[in-house]
């Protein structure tokens, strides 16, 4: 039997009703309830067996008091799998923990800027930081994906402070090489600017790239590494995250902050049991849901560049997030998303809402029936 064949990515699991993001809040940020989604980064799998066995076991001890994250079997099992992973022995007691990677990036933030000053990053940016740094009273500056010479010119600026690294690159998908990822981390070196590099989407790299953790070029600058392993087996709803911070006085800072001024000492007992289980166990869960996921992104290659050839469209190097350029196309982004609501019936992301016009992005983390749902409904909308 195959690794694929032992898990079930085919069922279609109804998620309505159970106060879900993605479908129970369609109407929030496209006007109309009951659109078929394919928006915000979640799939619609069940997170690996493995994972709900352990979460199970735990449940049925029946008590749920306080608990702490700093202890053996949480830190080892990071430790495995960056070590097993991605060939990568890490310092685990440089780890930290938080609620959600977005609230260790706004710990950070806090710790390394100022109001007003630069927090530079790659562009399209995810929305996600540009509400974080913005919200913070900071000034957010983005560079162009692959544009080293706009990266140095802003990192350069006097009150340029923060790179916020995306690694693998959401919503492009794309994966940095180590050669990319050392002269970035030499950039940030030279001018005195902190990283904070996201690996939230490093598990989901595809066959043909290969993902260097920061970590194994950070170096002495000030850094910090801030991930989950919530995206790669779908339980973002336990909450939990992790960092991994380079200097032990910014470590010690972030811990004082996230424990006394935003009373987090006591971690979510389940996330630190669905990650001790996912990172252990769930490898082989994983990596067929890699490959189905790969067919997927296959699908929808398939649909749109035999409807419009002039696309030359590629999967992404990375991620369940199909980013597509449309702009060959020539295509209006308003009155897309018009025929996509009104007529089509589905709700994909608009690339404005990533900085970028002309693009759309289409999670296909869900089962192949609603991917080709999904691509034959942009299809038909962009055939008129």
């Amino acid at each position: 039997m195959s690794t694929s064949a032992r898990y079930d990515f085919d069922t279609v699991i109804d998620r309505r009703g159970t106060w879900c993001v993605q479908w129970d809040g369609v109407a929030e940020r496209f006007g109309v309830d009951g659109l078929l989604p394919f928006t915000i980064s979640d799939m619609d799998f069940e997170t690996a067996p493995e994972v709900l066995s352990a979460l199970r076991a735990r449940l049925s001890h029946g008590v749920l008091g306080y608990t702490t994250w700093q202890h053996e079997d949480f830190l080892s099992a990071i430790g495995h799998w960056y070590a097993t992973r991605y060939g990568t022995g890490i310092d685990t007691g440089r780890v930290v923990y938080g609620p959600s990677v977005l609230s260790q990036l706004s710990q950070l933030l806090q710790m390394w800027t100022a109001e007003g000053e630069g927090v530079v990053t790659h562009t399209p940016v995810y929305d996600g930081f540009r509400k974080a740094v913005t919200g913070l009273g900071r000034e957010l500056r983005g560079v162009p994906l692959g544009d080293t010479a706009s990266l140095e010119r802003e990192l350069a600026r006097d009150d340029a402070k923060v790179l916020v690294l995306c690694s693998p690159h959401n919503p492009t998908g794309r994966v940095w090489t180590e050669a990319e990822l050392r002269e970035t981390a030499s950039l940030a070196r030279r001018y005195g600017v902190a990283v904070v590099c996201d690996e939230i989407h490093a598990d989901f790299v595809h066959e043909g790239y290969t993902h260097v953790p920061y970590v194994r070029v950070a170096g002495d600058g000030r850094w910090a590494v801030i991930t989950s392993a919530s995206k790669s087996f779908n339980f973002p709803a336990l909450t939990g995250s992790y960092g991994i911070i380079g200097d032990p006085a910014d470590r010690a800072e972030y811990l004082r902050r996230m424990e006394t001024a935003e009373g987090l000492a006591s971690p979510a007992v389940l996330a630190l049991t669905a990650h001790i289980a996912a990172y252990r166990s769930g490898g082989e869960w994983l990596d067929a849901l890699r490959a189905y996921i790969a067919e997927n992104l296959a699908l929808v290659a398939e649909r749109l560049n035999g409807a419009f050839p002039e696309l030359a469209w590629e999967p992404p190097q990375a991620g369940y997030l199909a980013w597509i350029d449309l702009r060959p196309l020539g295509v209006d982004d308003e009155a897309l998303q018009r025929v996509l609501i009104e007529r089509e019936k589905v709700a994909i992301m608009p690339g404005e809402v990533y900085g970028a016009p002309g693009f759309v992005r289409l999670n296909v983390g869900c089962p192949r029936s609603k991917v080709l749902a999904g691509v034959s409904a942009l299809v038909r909308a962009l055939e008129g």
